[in-house]
């Protein structure tokens, strides 16, 4: 990890712990890059933040935080073949042992240390398609983890893997490119490779290195593991803290058995804090481009869409529109809640209010609707898991908020103070 990619990173040079300590610290700087350089037991600095804010993120793609969903979209429809892979180069390779690494303890009701930051890449073992995402992970031993797996990618690959009576091999990495992290949570095909969307963000120029144990290919990472979920076997997961800052419940999930670890010199750990804006950025952004082109399709007028922080990126969304008709902002929050299913409130705003800032879509909310004609109300709707004013399967009550310009009187809604002089 090149650490001159970050400007103003505040570094702790004092001793602290990898259980609760770094995470205490790390909360008094929630959207700052932190550098631990003196964890207690541990040769290897601890780094978090580098994708906590949009700004970070849009700067990893080379673009400005309004464009991000359109890069997004960009890189999704048009990924890039990679044609460099070289060998694994500048690693030292030792047995898997995750003592030597500083994985963090968040919280004192986890179900132990977690690796939040590592990306699992893995081979479809029927057609040999590639896929990587990001997983939690809790350390069960010094080479065995539990994994977290949702019914995604690579929960199909590991039970396609589990009928056939096989293992399934497995690279972890751990300390990556915040465009590789993105990426690594695009919503796309099961037959897609989420590094060629990667490659279309670095311009063609991403490389790949072969794996010691399998025919996986992996970007450059400091922090390299090799091993395999283990078929037919589960053990307890969790509880760990998910995006709404709130326990999740403990489940039996797969099980991972390392073989090898590789790291580079002069190597960091990055971890995530859970409910921390880089886990609340990273799940949420790759998921605003698919309202997005949902809205497209109601209303061709859209402009930008954003799962705002203050709902977890997940729970809340605010849609931007150049409204053209009347009932535009209605037909939005339809399309809107129907695209993500785990969205429960949405907010409609004009091209004239700046949807990343909360003041700005409170004036729109406070000047520009009334409760009985403007808002819609969803009940027994499917939700969010996440969301725990849910009910136990998940139904709750939606709410959409239209707050765009009454066309009939438009000229009431002008702001002043955005008049040109």
């Amino acid at each position: 990890m090149e650490l001159n990619n970050y400007k103003n990173i505040i570094e702790i040079d004092e001793e602290v712990d990898c259980e609760y300590e770094i995470v205490e610290i790390l909360k008094k700087y929630p959207k700052d890059t932190v550098l631990f350089t003196n964890v207690k037991n541990h040769k290897i600095p601890v780094i978090s933040g580098i994708c906590n804010t949009r700004e970070k993120i849009a700067k990893s793609i080379n673009c400005k935080k309004e464009e991000i969903l359109q890069k997004i979209i960009e890189a999704t429809e048009n990924p890039k073949k990679i044609e460099n892979y070289e060998d694994l180069e500048d690693y030292e390779t030792y047995d898997a042992d995750l003592t030597k690494l500083p994985i963090l303890k968040h919280y004192a009701k986890d179900g132990g240390k977690y690796i939040t930051a590592g990306v699992v890449f893995a081979r479809d073992p029927e057609t040999g398609a590639q896929n990587a995402s990001i997983h939690r992970m809790l350390v069960k031993d010094n080479a065995t983890l539990g994994i977290r797996l949702v019914p995604r990618n690579l929960y199909t690959y590991f039970h396609k893997a589990e009928e056939l009576g096989e293992n399934l091999d497995i690279t972890i990495c751990i300390g990556m490119d915040p465009a590789i992290l993105l990426a690594s949570t695009c919503s796309i095909p099961i037959d897609a490779d989420e590094m060629e969307v990667a490659n279309a963000f670095k311009n063609g120029q991403l490389k790949l290195q072969n794996c010691e144990e399998s025919d996986i290919k992996v970007p450059e990472a400091d922090i390299i593991l090799e091993g395999k979920i283990i078929a037919g076997e589960r053990s307890s997961e969790g509880p760990f803290v998910d995006l709404t800052d709130t326990y999740d419940v403990v489940r039996d999930e797969p099980v991972i058995k390392l073989s090898k670890m590789h790291l580079k010199r002069n190597s960091y750990y990055h971890g995530i804090i859970p409910a921390g804006f880089e886990h609340k950025l990273l799940q949420g952004l790759p998921q605003e481009p698919r309202i997005f082109e949902h809205v497209k399709n109601t209303v061709p007028t859209v402009l930008n869409v954003a799962l705002t922080e203050g709902g977890c990126c997940w729970l809340h969304a605010v849609v931007q529109i150049v409204k053209q008709t009347q009932g535009d902002g209605k037909n939005v929050l339809m399309a809107a809640l129907s695209a993500h299913p785990s969205l429960k409130h949405c907010v409609v705003v004009d091209e004239d209010i700046d949807l990343f800032d909360a003041e700005d879509v409170e004036y729109a909310i406070a000047t520009r609707v009334k409760g009985d004609e403007d808002l819609m109300v969803v009940s027994g709707a499917r939700g969010s898991s996440l969301d725990p004013k849910a009910l136990p399967d998940g139904t709750t009550c939606k709410i959409g908020v239209d707050a765009t310009k009454d066309l009939k009187r438009v000229e009431k809604f002008d702001r002043v103070s955005f008049t040109e002089f």
